[in-house]
């Protein structure tokens, strides 16, 4: 008996947290103002209903904490319960691609009957997956928070904030940039279930009324409470964005996630400061989790890239699109400088042709892309942009503070206390 009252306990005191956080967690992301008003007139009607998800995901991972399966399953099995999730995973988005070429091959008069087996074989799958994500899940969050607190970022053995996350469809993101410069002005999350001629019906009209430049992207994660995760059956891209969107909400329960929304070099901080983060756990995790999964080394190419047009009878240089990438981004800056927005515009366009071409599908390649790209500015070059730009010069002292750093809780407890660029700046030149 004492011991089932000490499990309730605990299970309280757990609901308690995680009631208490995704309160704070959520509203932490209510910031709202004139300019996203503006823009909100041409979405109310199409808006992701976080609210509603939140509840439905507390009530998932309050279900969860209660049953504690994870709790007796041994370490092995455990191992093998992620490993059949993603396994299964991959079996349904295989089964979802046959189901869609049912639908799209012209030699097939009625794709309804014609599928009808896919359709039994993807609903069986769906109720496996129903069956085995909670306790998945359950598995990773513990797998993480033992590798959260072994580095320091947890408080009496237990992280903090608790690392909870759910796999679901994610919202879309309208972003919206000035057209004079890059810079992201407005993140509004719209349903995930919008077409794309719907996506593009939106930013036509944003762009008109408001002249911007504007975007809707697909994101992989979004730091609410618990954090929402896309759907993958890539297991290293999972641990880092679960990892990812907990260090979002570490920082939230400090200054720099609390100032997220005060200026786009913040934005840049927390979000570098996430992937670099992101990265480093999920690769800890995999180490001692999942050390099949540890992928080999890259083999070394035999010749360096070039921008140099191949010689008649050479092979042609390999199109490297991080390089291309800034490229596009370095130019595109110095012709917004210039006051040329329309030439910027244009060019921009040409280049994105010039991706389509080397098979990089970019549906819209304009301010807003860049400014919500740019933001993730822990790796040199891509769509970040050029030295001296904002972005690069935040990601690089970001950098710099991770390399100064002792450890990664070292790193992350200095910079989660700045709440301006400044503030950083002198850090860096301090430490």
């Amino acid at each position: 008996m004492r011991a089932k009252l000490r499990f309730i306990g605990r299970v309280s005191r757990a609901l308690g947290i995680v009631l208490a956080l995704a309160f704070l967690l959520v509203r932490s992301t209510q910031e709202v103002g004139d300019q996203t008003e503006k823009v909100r007139a041409f979405t109310r009607n199409t808006e992701f209903d976080f609210a509603t998800w939140t509840l439905d995901a507390l009530q998932i991972k309050i279900a969860q904490i209660g049953l504690g399966a994870e709790r007796y399953i041994s370490p092995a099995d455990q191992h093998q319960i992620v490993i059949d999730y993603f396994e299964l995973i991959t079996r349904i988005q295989q089964t979802e691609g046959d189901l869609d070429a049912y639908y799209t091959s012209p030699d097939i008069i009625n794709p309804e009957i014609a599928s009808q087996f896919t359709r039994e074989q993807l609903d069986q799958l769906y109720q496996q997956r129903n069956h085995l994500a909670p306790v998945a899940e359950s598995i990773i969050q513990n797998q993480l928070s033992a590798v959260t607190t072994e580095l320091g970022l947890g408080f009496g053995g237990q992280p903090l904030p608790p690392v909870l996350y759910h796999v679901t469809p994610l919202p879309l993101a309208l972003i919206v940039s000035p057209r004079a410069v890059i810079h992201q002005d407005e993140d509004i999350s719209l349903d995930p279930n919008l077409t794309v001629d719907q996506r593009a019906a939106i930013e036509t009209q944003v762009d008109r009324a408001l002249d911007v430049s504007s975007v809707v992207v697909n994101i992989g994660g979004v730091g609410m409470y618990p954090t929402m995760v896309k759907q993958t059956s890539d297991t290293a891209w999972m641990f880092e964005v679960v990892a990812h969107e907990w260090v979002h909400n570490y920082l939230t329960l400090r200054p720099l996630g609390l100032s997220y929304m005060k200026n786009y070099e913040l934005r840049t901080i927390n979000e570098t400061t996430a992937n670099m983060a992101g990265i480093e756990i999920s690769e800890l995790l995999i180490e001692r989790f999942y050390p099949e999964l540890i992928p080999p080394p890259e083999p070394q190419p035999e010749y360096a890239p070039t921008d140099e047009p191949a010689a008649e009878g050479e092979t042609p240089p390999v199109f490297e699109y991080r390089a291309a990438m800034h490229e596009t981004r370095v130019t595109a800056d110095e012709l917004l400088a210039e006051g040329k927005i329309e030439a910027a515009e244009a060019y921009m366009e040409a280049r994105r042709q010039i991706f389509l071409e080397n098979g990089y599908s970019i549906r819209k390649l304009n301010q807003a892309w860049f400014a919500f790209h740019g933001a993730y500015a822990d790796s040199p070059g891509g769509s970040s942009g050029a030295s001296g730009v904002a972005e690069v010069s935040v990601g690089d002292i970001v950098l710099k503070l991770r390399q100064r750093s002792s450890s990664l809780s070292d790193f992350l407890f200095r910079i989660s206390w700045i709440w301006s660029y400044e503030q950083l700046q002198k850090m860096v030149v301090l430490h």
